[in-house]
């Protein structure tokens, strides 16, 4: 199919492809592999040696690495656009995270050739690699700080902010459902306190609730309680 070709896909505009030239697209496009992962199910596991990288074409991956305690630390939620798996790719190294499907998800698999082919001939290529994993970096800090310097309250009001950006449904709920467990290890803190909170904020109508669907009822009051006010 045309448009499944890298040349005409939409997405490779919000990574590093993007800095491909025709000939460098036509490759990647040649060698890439397009899966279906079904929600649960893992795209790789913490510690495996990566052949290639996944570019998400639908749906949401959690990004998290294990605990001594055995508990998941989500780092962060890669959608559309992004590429999963370059760092471990690209320093040849084994996996620092898991990924797994938190929806049905499309993803193209494309081989590490590919990729470190271009990084060598293409200096706006390695240049916006650099960009993305630079982002990630600022990212993973940014959890590290929250989690030594913010209360278990504001990381849940910043973790319902944060799953606003992947979209809402026609009645105004988030379109990524993640359970009470996956809150509780977005914000790093035991399930049932999670679920306390939750319970709370909904009392205080700062956020809405149907099942398992979850939303924000009140931005204001919550981002001012993210932010400590």
């Amino acid at each position: 199919m045309e448009e499944s070709r890298c040349e005409n896909c939409i997405v490779r505009q919000f990574n590093a492809l993007r800095a491909m030239n025709k000939e460098e697209l036509k490759a990647v496009s040649d060698s890439k592999v397009t899966k279906t992962v079904k929600k649960g199910e893992p795209l790789f596991e913490e510690g495996e040696k990566l052949g290639g990288v996944f570019c998400v074409r639908n749906g949401v991956s959690k990004l998290s690495k294990l605990s001594e305690n055995g508990k998941d630390q989500i780092i962060k939620l890669a959608t559309k656009g992004e590429v999963i798996g370059q760092r471990s790719v690209i320093a040849e190294e084994s996996t620092n995270l898991s990924a797994v499907a938190v929806s049905d998800m499309e993803v193209c698999y494309i081989p590490k050739e590919s990729i470190t082919n271009t990084l060598h001939k293409n200096p706006n290529f390695t240049l916006e690699v650099l960009r993305h994993m630079a982002h990630d970096l600022k990212e993973a800090d940014d959890v590290i700080v929250n989690i030594s310097q913010k209360t278990v309250k504001q990381r849940i009001a910043e973790a319902f902010l944060y799953l606003q950006n992947f979209g809402l449904d026609d009645e105004g709920y988030f379109k990524v459902m993640l359970s009470r467990e996956d809150i509780s290890n977005v914000v790093g803190t035991a399930t049932e306190s999670a679920i306390r909170i939750i319970s709370e904020f909904k009392k205080k109508d700062l956020i809405k609730a149907s099942g398992k669907k979850l939303g924000i009822k009140d931005e204001k009051k919550l981002r001012d309680l993210a932010e400590g006010f």
